[in-house]
């Protein structure tokens, strides 16, 4: 699961990224989100909606159909937008951790990964 939502993470984060030099996460940042998300029911479908559609970006990448993980992108992006600008900024910032950084934080998502039944 981690992986394959790291993999629509970078999705999103490609579409959504701007010009600036994004800030990165902490794991500080990720608990925050993951408490604001675990509090709304609403949130946490369109979290676990999210990472569903992360395993049909990674299908969509293996058998290089550009055109559906750019429509799984879209969908994803409007979704991140749902979970508030605390999501959006630290799944922008993701984009600038390096593999080390981001497996020191990505436990910090298991709370709501395992809300999803994961």
């Amino acid at each position: 699961m981690k992986l394959k939502l790291f993999v629509a993470i970078a999705v999103v984060a490609a579409l959504t990224a701007s010009a600036e030099a994004q800030k990165k996460p902490t794991k500080a940042d990720v608990d925050k989100v993951v408490k604001l998300i675990s509090a709304d029911k609403a949130k946490v479908k369109i979290y676990c909606d999210m990472a569903k559609l992360g395993d049909q970006a990674q299908e969509a990448e293996q058998k290089k159909d550009t055109k559906k993980s750019d429509e799984i992108a879209q969908k994803m992006d409007e979704m991140s937008k749902q979970l508030g600008p605390e999501y959006v900024a630290v799944m922008d910032g993701m984009q600038n951790l390096n593999d080390k950084e981001a497996d020191a934080i990505s436990a910090a998502w298991e709370p709501l990964d395992k809300l999803c039944g994961q």
